[in-house]
């Protein structure tokens, strides 16, 4: 073993006190206090250095926390949302079908009034399609000969006359609308048995509308008027609503009134309609012969 010499230990004595100095240091710093807080100064002191990073770390990890959070409560807030979303849509289709009920009983109920008014038995019926061939023409009801349904009767609905029917079997019956050209029914401007402005009315074939012809051009019409049945046709009953003047060009001494009305049935937009069972009186022959008819027969 080489034995150090005093020179080395001269040399190493500076370090050596150097390490004892700061060994004494730290046992006095380890059991030394804060005299405010009472806490030991290396504590205070690793407190202090720490805490920049600790807060950086708390405010990240808060931040971190937030952004989760926050995805969830997004992902809580987007299934609200959906169920919110259908929450409406059923109180919105159970909305209109209480408006469609209420419309539907509001309908059927002025048709039972209607029906209670008329002198004839009214059949009540349902549109249940159109004629894709002529759409505004002709429609189909769920009415038939088991209910009572026959060719010609009458279709109506409170606002006026719908059109006649044309075709038949046992559970519905196809109707022909009075706005088809191939239709016509016998009609008066103004109130039957008051107005002499007697006419025909029959499809147009433009806008809905129907066109009136042979009134006289002395008669008196204006816009607004209404036009009603006179039973001449023998397929409608006297009386019943057609519709209202929209538009006439005047006629002279010599030529008639040309009248456009505009019906008083929405004819667009039917779902109920009523069928009169309305039966005409046969006309009888006249009883008496004209004068001078059995001249010379006799002598």
């Amino acid at each position: 073993m080489v034995r150090s010499t005093q020179k080395e230990i001269r040399q190493r004595a500076p370090l050596w006190l150097v390490v004892l100095l700061a060994l004494n240091f730290g046992l006095m710093t380890w059991n030394a206090r804060d005299a405010a807080s009472g806490q030991p100064v290396i504590k205070a002191w690793a407190q202090s250095a720490l805490s920049p990073a600790q807060r950086v770390t708390t405010g990240l990890g808060g931040a971190g926390l937030g952004f989760f959070r926050g995805l969830a409560e997004m992902r809580n807030a987007r299934a609200e949302n959906q169920v919110l979303r259908e929450r409406l849509a059923q109180a919105e289709n159970e909305l209109r079908d209480a408006r469609q009920a209420r419309d539907e009983n509001e309908r059927l109920k002025k048709l039972l009034d209607f029906a209670q008014d008329v002198s004839y038995k009214a059949i009540p019926a349902r549109v249940v399609a159109r004629d894709p061939s002529v759409w505004f023409n002709s429609l189909i009801i769920n009415r038939g000969t088991v209910s009572g349904v026959d060719l010609d009767m009458p279709v109506v609905t409170p606002e006026g006359i719908v059109g006649r029917v044309v075709g038949v079997g046992p559970l519905s019956a196809q109707v022909m609308l009075i706005t088809d050209e191939r239709s016509a029914a016998g009609a008066v401007v103004g109130q039957l048995g008051q107005s002499n402005a007697l006419g025909s009315v029959r499809g147009f074939g433009k806008n809905g509308l129907l066109e009136m012809r042979y009134v006289s051009g002395l008669e008196t019409v204006n816009v607004g008027d209404y036009v009603v049945t006179t039973g001449q046709d023998r397929i409608y009953p006297p009386g019943l609503n057609v519709g209202t003047i929209v538009e006439y060009k005047p006629g002279t001494t010599t030529t008639p009134h040309t009248i456009y009305v505009r019906p008083g049935a929405r004819l667009e937009s039917l779902e109920e309609v009523a069928v009169l069972d309305y039966r005409p009186q046969q006309r009888t022959a006249p009883e008496k012969t004209l004068p001078n008819v059995d001249k010379g027969k006799t002598k």
